[in-house]
């Protein structure tokens, strides 16, 4: 039972919510006045302002000057979910690369609205907190940092990730982690430790572009999974693939999947980890969007479930903290040796200085309070895109319910051609991941990723609204 005031307006705003989903309470209707709100619930007036503070960053409710607090949406009015696609009969050989070159060739554009970035802007992360976190290593390390790092990486920063491990269900010493320069390096480093050229792995379906690069970089071969939208693979498909293709190794994004957003259940990862240990294939989890969820806790890992070393989590910082650092790390399970000799070859150490200064960042325990406002704001941010997008496009368009993360997927009219529709958009200075640069299969050609990162603006607003019109007219 929630006792405590911190929860109690958590509790309050969540019975309002079900209220506005259900109808009861409707758009444009007024609500209880704070005071009101108070003696309704029995709290006090500053659990009863918390409550609708709460709701109003969630861009439910709003505020009227001299006039109260009012219903300003309903989620139940948003446009439906993509679908899922069809399975496909064989692997495929990768070759994506040329199309996300051309699609990223305008990222050093400033004056281009790049809905196509899936980061945060660094204008949202605590750049003077993390100087002074740098300076304050400088000033440890030996040799003020220009030495190299041990190979399995920084000590504190392990020391660190490990006591953040708890929160993903995960019990895991510094011993058991390795330090890499990103997420990505984190994946090259397992991939390749797990797989050979020309082996196969099993990726979702659409999947980050950067996996497909990636797997092609590599020299392997890709089995697109289907992927639902909210509950993430298809696991019945997958096992009956993983003999049939002579699958080596899983790649996946199991919370908050790039392009979906889907977020798989526990249940499905525990039966995930079974499939793989019951198969010897390695299971390589892209955790890095996990502490970006909008809910109440953040969810599971795969790894919490691993017993027997099958899963390589992979994760970083990049995405949450500071992108241009380049800290990431993985707990390899009983692939750690082949994953350190695979390190030492491929790069020997990481950066000394951004590794020691993320974990003092993380040692003063300041991360869990920038996460908490990063993740208030992507979550607004993420219904006040999805809310434009349903009013600006089309009413066939279809929009993907993520619980955390920082994409939008959106399904229009099979007629349409998104990397037409890009090549237009960037003619508006607006730029967007076309959907086909997500998949193998000459799939998700009406289909676009938008990310919401870039915060609420007029501009962002306008921008949307001119991507519907564009939209509308090649209808």
């Amino acid at each position: 039972m929630l006792k405590t005031a911190d929860h109690l307006y958590l509790q309050v705003a969540d019975n309002i919510e079900q209220l506005i989903e259900k109808e009861v309470m409707k758009t444009g209707e007024k609500l209880p006045s704070v005071r009101v709100l108070s003696k309704q619930h029995g709290i006090s007036l500053t659990t009863a302002f918390q409550a609708y503070y709460h709701l109003e960053g969630k861009g439910l409710i709003e505020s009227r000057p001299k006039s109260g607090y009012y219903i300003s949406r309903n989620m139940r009015r948003m446009a439906p979910i993509p679908g899922t696609c069809r399975p496909v009969k064989k692997a495929s050989d990768v070759t994506v690369s040329d199309m996300v070159m051309e699609v990223f060739h305008h990222m050093s554009n400033e004056s281009i609205l790049k809905f196509s970035v899936a980061t945060p802007p660094t204008s949202v992360m605590p750049a003077a907190k993390m100087a002074k976190a740098v300076i304050h290593a400088m000033r440890e390390l030996p040799a003020n940092g220009i030495g190299y790092e041990p190979l399995q990486g920084n000590e504190l920063l392990r020391r660190q990730i490990a006591r953040m491990s708890l929160s993903w269900g995960t019990a895991v010493t510094a011993d058991d982690i390795i330090t890499t320069s990103g997420c990505m390096d984190a994946l090259t480093l397992c991939l390749s430790a797990t797989t050979q050229p020309g082996d196969t792995i099993a990726l979702e379906s659409p999947s980050y572009y950067g996996a497909l690069q990636l797997a092609e970089s590599l020299g392997l071969k890709v089995l697109e999974v289907p992927t639902h939208p909210i509950y993430g693979v298809d696991l019945d498909y997958l096992d009956k693939a993983i003999p049939k293709h002579k699958i080596k190794a899983c790649l996946f994004v199991t919370n908050f999947n790039n392009p979906l957003g889907s977020c798989m259940p526990d249940k499905n990862k525990q039966a995930l980890v079974k499939m793989v240990e019951k198969y010897d294939i390695a299971l390589i989890e892209d955790d890095i969007y996990g502490d970006l969820y909008f809910g109440r806790e953040r969810p599971a890992t795969c790894k919490s479930f691993d017993k027997t070393g099958h899963v390589l989590l992979c994760n970083s910082f990049s995405k949450s903290l500071a992108p241009g650092y380049r800290v990431g790390w993985t707990i390899p399970g009983k692939y750690k040796e082949k994953v350190l000799l695979m390190k030492q070859n491929h790069s020997i150490a990481c950066a000394s200085l951004p590794h020691a200064a993320v974990g003092h960042f993380l040692e003063i325990g300041r991360y869990e309070f920038h996460l908490r406002n990063l993740r208030k704001m992507l979550h607004t941010q993420c219904l006040l895109y999805s809310q434009a997008i349903s009013e600006y496009f089309p009413e066939s368009t279809c929009i993907s319910r993520p619980q955390g993360g920082c994409v939008l997927w959106i399904e229009l009219d099979p007629q349409i051609n998104t990397f037409e529709l890009f090549q237009q958009a960037l003619k508006n200075r607006i730029s967007f991941c076309p959907g086909r640069i997500f998949s193998l299969q000459n799939r998700y050609n009406n289909c676009l990723r938008i990310s919401y990162g870039t915060p609420w603006s007029k501009q962002v607003d306008d921008a949307l609204k001119t991507l519907g019109k564009l939209v509308r007219k090649m209808l």
